[in-house]
């Protein structure tokens, strides 16, 4: 009867720390997979943000007046351009 409980104990420990090491929590939020393709204008954004240092790729998420938010390649000049602009703004 005690090794059913040891073996019960076991399993039930077993599938905790599974499931704790298959959580999202090492993994960054937002990643980058692909840019968008077209250049976007300067007086449609609101902010922008880089991604997770931890991401493959290097990428500036843009935010737009209504909230939609762009994956861009922050090495375009069109991009550092509008970054700059909202970085001067925001002194």
């Amino acid at each position: 009867m005690r090794s059913a409980h040891v073996l019960l104990l076991c399993m039930l420990g077993a599938a905790l720390l599974s499931s704790g090491l298959c959580s999202d929590e090492l993994s960054p939020d937002n990643c980058c997979f692909s840019f968008y393709p077209r250049r976007v204008n300067k007086n449609q954004i609101r902010s922008y943000y880089m991604t997770d240092e931890r991401c493959r790729v290097t990428g500036a998420i843009l935010v737009t007046k209504r909230s939609v938010q762009l994956c861009v390649d922050p090495n375009m000049p069109w991009v550092k351009s509008i970054m700059r602009s909202l970085d001067e703004e925001s002194f």
